[in-house]
């Protein structure tokens, strides 16, 4: 256990020096970029870069007073320099975008000798846009974040009885229940998810985020949603982040059973497999079975449901499931940081099929991490209904 937890330690301190000099980098880039624009003074500049490096500092404050119970000031620290982190992230966004719009007119001026100066933005005006872009963005973001959408997937199968008529299953992944999402939003997201009526509830990751032990009442309005043939849910990178051991005991009160790479059946109607987020081996020595040896477990001739939360598809399995659930990526959270995540996972959200009969759908989430903003990815319910298909000839 020793040397899993230096693994961990190491990891989590090149995760926060990457972090600190990507961010901290952004406000550097602001903090230059109003000094080139409005020339302030020594005073003024001084108390720009006073409170710019508190807000670089802010995440971590918010985890050091969250770790020491003040809940209070925790939380409006949270919503203080998470708004402020998806500001500024819009705001670098549109003031790198003037910068390269600047420098292919120059290159396009040093190629063609012409002179392309009219086109070119004043500092000033180049900065007030970008502020300006930041703003009404984030302030549009924030709202978006609120407007839980609901999705719906429609899947025939035969593997699925003819005599069960429509299995509806609603998956809700990325809710980070902690500082911000709270009450008020676990009650809109419930609405959602007894609106659809589910015979099978699924959480796929995230379901948690934060410290703080005191989240009475949260676990239990979960545990008032009671489908007619269960609720499962798999463990995201954020319930290692949160605590494992508290994140998972959370998730068992709301009354999920929690699949922790082991293979089930819900009502004898269909298979359900869970395995769990890679980030789990940075605190443990545990190393579980394969992928492809869970699934081999599940009986063929029922509809295979995979929850993973990491979208990401094992070729090995393909064929040996039906459909994954996954989540993650939040489709960015905030255009243009899609772009990155696309990098990485392909399918960044809605669903994708797979040789071998095998599918893929990939949630946008239901909450928010970090920044309570959404821009051009709002958050989402997914309803998905089963329908038996005859076999084709």
């Amino acid at each position: 256990m020793k040397s899993a937890t230096t693994y961990s330690g190491v990891m989590m301190s090149l995760f926060l020096l990457a972090f600190f000099l990507i961010y901290g980098g952004t406000h550097l880039y602001l903090f230059f970029k109003v000094k080139a624009a409005l020339s302030p003074g020594i005073p003024s500049s001084l108390f720009l870069a006073f409170f710019l490096l508190l807000m670089v500092i802010t995440p971590v404050l918010v985890r050091v007073l969250e770790s020491q119970g003040l809940e209070a000031f925790a939380r409006f620290e949270a919503y203080t320099g998470y708004l402020w982190m998806g500001f500024i992230f819009l705001f670098f966004s549109a003031s790198l975008s003037i910068d390269i719009y600047h420098g292919l007119l120059h290159g396009a001026g040093f190629l063609f000798q012409r002179d392309f100066s009219a086109l070119l933005l004043s500092k000033r005006t180049a900065l007030f846009l970008s502020l300006a872009w930041g703003m009404a963005t984030a302030l549009y973001g924030y709202f978006e974040a609120r407007n839980i959408r609901t999705e719906r997937v429609v899947i025939s199968s035969p593997k699925i009885p003819r005599e069960a008529g429509k299995l509806t299953i609603v998956q809700i992944s990325d809710v980070h229940i902690g500082l911000i999402v709270r009450e008020e939003r676990l009650k809109r997201i419930i609405a959602q998810i007894n609106g659809a009526e589910p015979d099978i509830l699924i959480s796929t990751g995230d379901l948690v985020d934060g410290q703080i032990n005191r989240m009475t009442g949260l676990a239990e309005l979960l545990q008032d949603i009671r489908p007619k043939f269960g609720k499962f849910a798999v463990t995201g990178n954020h319930e290692v982040y949160a605590g494992l051991e508290q994140a998972v005991g959370f998730t068992e009160r709301a009354g999920f059973r929690m699949l922790r790479n082991e293979e089930t059946t819900a009502s004898g109607l269909i298979n359900v497999v869970g395995v769990d987020d890679p980030a789990i081996r940075r605190v443990t020595h545990f190393r579980s079975a394969p992928e492809k040896t869970l699934l081999l477990k599940a009986s063929p001739d029922r509809f295979t449901l995979l929850l993973k939360h990491r979208p990401v598809v094992d070729r090995e399995s393909l064929g040996l499931f039906d459909l994954q659930l996954s989540g993650h990526v939040h489709k960015g959270q905030i255009f243009p940081f899609n772009l990155l995540t696309h990098i990485f996972y392909p399918v960044r959200t809605g669903f994708a099929l797979y040789p071998r009969n095998s599918a893929l759908y990939v949630s946008r989430g239901t909450g928010t991490w970090g920044p309570p903003i959404r821009f051009l990815a709002p958050p989402e319910v997914t309803v998905i209904e089963l329908i038996h298909a005859d076999k084709e000839k």
